[in-house]
Formats: structure tokens, sequence, C-alpha cells
């Protein structure tokens, strides 16, 4: 047994895919095992006893027992260190098994089934990421996604920060915590409330402050933003829409996840954002000019979108006639793939048209029902010729949907030419008579019109969202913020004046400021609730709303946060820089922290030298394995737990919001 550990260590060091710093990657061994990988197959394949022990002759064929293969990495003999070992010898973990071996189940991608805590408190903080597995280990999240207590309630205006007496829907909310258990927290009061959704998630980039599990970097975000999105369908109403800025790491991606999740149907549009219209020169191969957003909706044929203002400059690109605001749209003839008359037959027909008076109609019904004829499936041309001399006779022109020496077809049906010639524009040229729809903005008090799918204006600019928060700062107080003029813009679209908002990746607080400018400039209602786990929320995007509340002496909102248990401890930890800490953090914690089931206390004292003798970064990630990870926060159920030191002034305001 032992030679052959050896054996396959030494020949798995050959494939750079394993290895980093000089070590082996466990979890990456297995991953393409059990993808088949062809690399890592023929290098098994190529040492004797490799092959013997893992590969079976069927009928001269080789198959490849990649279950044998999982229990024999995933065994603790297989590289073992010293962190493992410490684990080992004080029962932490439940087995010997890699928690993935059943056979009944099949993950698209790893963790795809898991829950992923993501929970850095600190920008700048790195550590491992937490799992949960709903279908292997439900007893590790049954109160993981339970409603939490909000504590730390504080009301801000446009007079300075006041305490909390009452809650309601009307208010606006600032929540600092883990925003997947805030969004599980939010949805017993705000499912089926929330119009927007707008969402700025960290783009999976090396340059993120968000750092993921290095292995399963991909995986990881995947399941990240999945967990998220799940519950966040359920807040929309059934108009709703969400919005997701995002880049070409994960738009692909994000896309068919979104596809899984919203449903197909409900896919709106990929909108191309430029953001650096000089093109970023850092980039390779090309100049990156570029982001995407990802909108879809709650349910599409239900969904309301809004349109743009035209604002005064832009009416000059505009006429008008008896019904409105006009400009030249598309030809009324087809093109592409379906243009052809054979592919939409009812839509070849002729149109008349008189030059003198402008006058647009067509052949009666009676007419148009003896082109085609559908039994046979077959047009009459000959009848058309005569229907032809019948109208210049009468002092038409007869127009057919004739592109050189092909018969194509019209965009609109002969009904609608009856009925709206009011809707087209006739040009005459020195080749003929061309035709046009006229391209109307919505009618209305305030002329509007669609927004394109290609999203640029210079406001949009990633520079401004910079100096926007300098101009609040003095300094670039926090990275790559959106700039308000492309969130303004989102939140036209995809609400009304009196919709409420919802952005769980708050960042510097853009969304909420965005909102209370829109109030302002349009006397709106809209309403925000905005997430942030991380510590710039007290000194960014507080801040930053602050500020903007004074500026424009108008708008309040209240602040809370979910009330920590165990990730006190994990704040405690990760902010450590020494051992020494770390013992008087872990004495702490056996008097008043919830521990895992798997360990016993009295088992780590035991080995008290043994944990001397980890790193510094294994022995903090020690402490923090062992905290119960379903008890981060202080569950609602549990406000009347006199361990948690609930206010009476939280509790009550709890029962409000919870009653809400």
């Amino acid at each position: 047994m032992q030679n052959l550990l050896d054996e396959l260590k030494c020949l798995l060091q050959q494939d750079e895919r394993l290895v980093v710093d000089g070590k082996l990657l466990k979890n990456k061994i297995i991953e393409l095992g059990l993808q088949l990988d062809p690399l890592l197959l023929k290098m098994l394949l190529s040492h004797p006893n490799i092959k013997k022990h893992f590969f079976q002759d069927v009928e001269g064929i080789l198959v490849f027992d990649k279950i044998k293969f999982q229990k024999f990495v995933s065994n603790k003999a297989f590289l073992p260190d010293s962190y493992t070992s410490f684990k080992n010898k004080i029962g932490l973990i439940a087995d010997d098994e890699f928690i993935a071996e059943s056979k009944e189940i099949v993950l698209a991608w790893p963790y795809k089934d898991c829950v992923l805590e993501g929970g850095q408190t600190k920008e700048d903080a790195k550590r491992n990421e937490i799992f949960w597995n709903e279908i292997l280990a439900p007893d590790e999240i049954d109160r993981l996604l339970d409603p939490k207590v909000l504590t730390n309630f504080k009301k801000y205006d446009k007079d300075g920060e006041h305490p909390v007496t009452d809650i309601s829907l009307q208010d606006n909310f600032i929540i600092k915590g883990n925003n997947l258990l805030a969004l599980h927290s939010l949805k017993k009061v705000y499912a089926g409330k929330i119009k927007l959704i707008y969402i700025d998630p960290p783009y999976n980039t090396e340059n993120d402050s968000f750092t993921y599990n290095d292995t399963f970097n991909h995986s990881t975000w995947l399941t990240f933003i999945k967990n998220r999105l799940l519950v966040a369908k359920d807040f929309l109403t059934n108009e709703g829409v969400i919005f997701i800025s995002c880049d070409d790491n994960e738009q692909s991606y994000l896309k068919v996840l979104c596809d899984e999740i919203f449903g197909r149907e409900n896919f709106i549009s990929c909108l191309p954002t430029i953001m650096n219209l000089k093109g970023n020169n850092d980039e390779f191969g090309f100049a990156g000019t570029h982001e995407y957003t990802l909108v879809f909706a709650k349910n599409k044929k239900a969904s309301k979108l809004y349109e743009f203002d035209i604002e005064d400059e832009g009416l000059d690109d505009w006429e008008e006639d008896e019904i409105g605001l006009y400009k030249m749209g598309a030809n009324l003839k087809s093109t592409g793939i379906n243009a052809p008359r054979e592919k939409r037959p009812y839509l070849y027909y002729p149109i008349l048209v008189k030059k003198e008076t402008n006058e647009v109609t067509s052949i009666s019904k009676d007419e148009y029902d003896k082109i085609f004829d559908k039994a046979s499936k077959s047009f009459d041309d000959n009848y058309i010729e005569a229907l032809r001399e019948k109208y210049q006779d009468l002092g038409y022109t007869f127009l057919l949907p004739i592109t050189g020496y092909d018969k194509m077809s019209w965009r609109w049906q002969r009904d609608k030419i009856v009925k709206e010639p009011y809707n087209i524009i006739i040009i005459v040229g020195d080749s003929g008579i061309s035709i046009y729809k006229k391209q109307r903005p919505t009618i209305g008090e305030i002329p509007s019109q669609k927004p394109k799918t290609l999203f640029y204006k210079p406001e949009y600019s990633s520079g401004n969202g910079t100096a926007q928060i300098k101009a609040f700062f003095g300094e670039k107080a926090f990275k790559n913020p959106k700039p308000i003029e492309l969130i303004k813009d989102f939140i036209r679209i995809g609400a009304g004046k009196n919709d409420i908002i919802l952005d769980f990746f708050a960042g510097s607080g853009t969304t909420a400021q965005a909102i209370l400018d829109l109030n302002v400039q349009d006397d709106g209602n809209r309403k925000f609730i905005i997430c942030e786990q991380m510590d710039y929320v007290e000194y960014v995007t507080k801040i930053r709303v602050n500020k903007t509340i004074i500026i424009n002496r108008s708008g309040e909102y209240i602040y809370c946060e979910l009330a920590e248990a165990n990730q006190a401890f994990i704040d405690q930890i990760q902010s450590a820089t020494k051992t020494e800490e770390l013992k008087t953090i872990w004495e702490a914690m056996k008097e008043k922290a919830f521990l895992s089931y798997k360990i016993d206390p009295k088992q780590i004292d035991l080995k008290a030298t043994e944990f001397e003798g980890l790193s510094f970064e294994d022995q903090q990630k020690f402490l923090i394995e062992v905290l119960d990870k379903n008890m981060l926060y202080v569950p609602y159920s549990e406000i009347e737990d006199e361990t948690y030191n609930i206010s009476k002034e939280s509790k009550a305001l709890n029962r409000k919001f919870y009653g809400l």
C-alpha cells in the first residue's frame, strides 16, 4: 500500500496542473479523475503498477475505476499534512471518506448543491470558504437559513442620527451582515414586493478583494452567485426584473445559470455596457472597453420596463405630425433569412401609394385572399399582375416587396397598412418609391424612447464613479465604484417612482444615492434596501448616503445589523496576529461560542502542543472550523434567549419588522 502511495504521488508530481508551491492538490486530482481527464488517464496508464490497480480489462478494453481512485486519493494516508493529522486526532471529521463519494449524486460542477457562506468581513481578508451541502448533510444547515435577529438599530435623516421607534414598508434600509443570510431574513417580509433588483457582484478576477478557493475558483463563484439568486428570485413582483453587472470572465456562465434559475423564457437582454471608451490596454490582445449587464424577468409576459425620457436636445432628431413625435425607422421591406416570400407567404402583397397626396393603402381583403391559394400553397402571379393594371389605372403606384429579382415580404400585415397609414413615411427617389415605418416614442406627457441594447453615455465611464467617490471623501475610498448615472438609468428602466429596489452587494452605496437623487429630481417615492457585509459599510457606505441626504435636504433610512453570535469570534480570529491571541480567543470560545458537535474541547486542550506546531494560518483556519456555522448570527426564533443579551428595544423592533 505504501509503495503504491509513493508511486502515485511521484507520478502526479509530473502534472503541473496538480501542483502549487511544490504541493499536490488533492481536490484537483479527484476532480480530474471524476471528469476522466485524458491527460491524467494517459499518465496513470504509463505506470504498470498504477495501471494494474486502477484499470480493469473488460474484453480487451481498459476501464478506469474512478470510484476506487477517488477513495484512494481521499484516504487520509494520501497527502497527509500537519493540519489534517491534527484534525484526525481530535475527531473533527466524521469519517475518512470524501463527502461526495455517493454514486447516486451527480454534480454539474463541484459544490453545485452546496451553500457557500462567503463571509469575509474585511476588504483584504483571505479565508477558505465554508460550504454546507444541502443534499448530503442536511444536519449541517438545519438553522443556517432561518431568519436572524436584527440589532443596533439607528435612523438617519438630514438632521443626523436618531433612535428607531417604528418600522414600516415605507422605510429605506441599510443592513450589515452576510448577504445570503440577510436575504433569507428579509424574505419573510419582502417576498413578492421588490420591482427591481440590481447587483454588482464580485467579478471573479485575480484583482477582486473577494477571494475564492483556489482549486475550484470558477465553481466556487458559480455556487456563491447561485445561492443568492435562488432566494433573490422570491423577492421579485410578478412584473419584477433583475439587472446583474458582470464581465467576460463569467458572463456566459452566469447567463446559463440565470436561464436555469429564472427560465430561458424570462431572459430579456445582455447589454454590453461601455465603461472605458478609450480601452484598457492592460488587457491581453484587445483593449477592453465594456462590461455586461444581464437582464432577466420574474415573468417576462407580465414584466414591465420603462423608457428613457427624450431630452430637450434630443428632440432635434424628431419630427412631429398630427399624432406626435416620430423619426424614420426601418424599411417596411423585410430583410434576413425569414424575408423570402416562401417563408412568410401572407406578407407578400401589394402596397398602394399615391405620390401626389402621400396616400398609402393596400388592396381589398377579398383581393388579398385570392393572391395565395391555401390549398395548393401557391401564388397566383397572373392575378397579381391583373391587380397591378387595375390600380395603376386608378393612379396608384403598385409596390411589391421585391429586391432585385427576389420576391421577399413586408414587415407589416395588410390590415396594419390599411389601419395605420399615418405611421408610414414615403420616400420618392430616382430609383422609385421606398416606404419606411415611423419610429415613435411612447405617447404621453413626456416623450420617451426605448433604450438601446448597447449601453453607452460618456457619463457611464468608470472614471466617473471614482471621481464621484473622491468628491465625497477627498480620496479614492472605494475600489471600482459604478458611476451613478449608469445606476440611475437602470432604475429608470426597471422601476417606477413608487417601487422598492433591492441591492444586496451594496458596496459604496451607489444604488442608494441614485435612488435618493432620482426622488428629488422627479418627485418620486422609490425605496431602497441595500445589504453589505464588509466593514466599510460603516465608514464608506453609510457616510456616502448620509452626505447625499444632507446635500439633497431629503431622504432617510434605518440602519441595522444581523446580531452576531459565532461571527463575532470569526472576526476576532481573523484580526489576530499571533498565537497567544488565538489561545485567549479559544478560552472565550469554550465558554461562550457554539462549537461543532464533531469536536470535543477536552481533546483539543490535550493536543495543545500540537496546535502550537501548526502554522499561524492553520491555527486560525482550525479555530474557525470548529465553530458551528449554523450559529454565525442569532436566529430570530431564539430572540428571547438571555444568552444573546438582545435589548428590549431591539426585541420590540424585530417583532414589528417580522410582523410586517
